[in-house]
């Protein structure tokens, strides 16, 4: 994995928490801290949370290292 895709994952779990608090508690914490859902800097981490998600779609069809090297280590 990459690191754009782990900063990517990170930033995307991020984005899941919020939603979790705004899902169980109404609470939006990125509202809280930065002024506001229509204050920039929301808008901004909105906007990086689903820009990560996308780089996230990837890491789904991507096969694991771990099914690879088992079928090496078969094959041998």
């Amino acid at each position: 994995m990459s690191i754009m895709q782990r900063i990517a994952l990170i930033i995307t779990l991020i984005g899941a928490l919020n939603w979790g608090l705004i899902g169980f508690f109404q609470f939006d914490l990125v509202a809280f801290i930065f002024g506001g859902q229509n204050a920039l800097f929301s808008r901004i981490i909105y906007a990086l949370v689903g820009i990560s998600a996308l780089i996230n779609i990837g890491l789904l069809f991507k096969p694991s290292t771990e099914t690879s090297d088992s079928n090496v280590m078969q094959r041998s």
